[in-house]
Formats: structure tokens, sequence, C-alpha cells
């Protein structure tokens, strides 16, 4: 039994570990990356990891060493899930209609047809 609680709290240890290695890694492309566009995708993807994988190892720690569900934590685990992704898109539309220029290294421009189409149509 005693070896369960050492593998489970080293289970926990490393989840939290992980997530923390996530926001760190997001921490450093924010600041490295050359654009706005890459900027948020390191945001939104390591850091609502990072955010997901440190709640659920506290929430596995209180689950099994505190006999302790926390609704908050998965409450907060929802959250992160779903509004991390929608703001990270709703920057990078936001930076694209506002004129943001894409990195000079960029290969591809996807919107930009849509988005001139949508400007005449606009005009008309």
């Amino acid at each position: 039994m005693e070896t369960m609680i050492i593998i489970g709290e080293w289970v926990c240890g490393i989840i939290v570990l992980a997530g923390s290695l996530f926001t760190a890694l997001s921490a450093f492309g924010l600041l490295r990356l050359p654009d706005v566009y890459l900027r948020s995708h390191a945001a939104t993807k390591s850091a609502t990891l990072g955010v997901l994988l440190v709640l659920f190892g506290a929430f596995l720690y209180f689950w099994l060493y505190l006999d302790h569900v926390s609704v908050k934590l998965l409450l907060g685990v929802l959250f992160v899930f779903i509004t991390g992704p929608v703001a990270g898109h709703l920057n990078g539309r936001a930076a694209y209609r506002s004129g943001v220029s894409l990195w000079e290294q960029s290969v591809r421009d996807d919107l930009k047809q849509a988005h001139a189409k949508e400007k005449t149509e606009s005009k008309a």
C-alpha cells in the first residue's frame, strides 16, 4: 500500500511538472516568435495544455489523497479548455482584420482571397 501512495504522488507531481514546463514553453514562445499570429498560437496551445495539466494534477492529488472531489478544479479545467482556444482564434482574427502583417517568411495566406472578397462586398 505504501508503494501505491508513493507512485500516485509521483504521477501527480509529474503531471504538474509537465504542465509547468508547457507553460514555460508558452512564455518562451511569446518572447521569441516573430509575429502576432505565431505568438497567439504559442500562448493558446501551450498555455492551455499547461494550465490543464496543472489543474488536473491538483485534482488527482485532492481526489486520491484527501478524498475530496473538487468541482471547482473540474470547472476550471472545462473553462480553460473552452475559452483558451477561442480567445486565441479571436485575437488572430482581430489582428488579421485590422491589417497586422504576416511574418515576412510566411509561406501562405489562406484568408487573403476571402478577406478581399469580404471587403468588396461590404463596400457595395
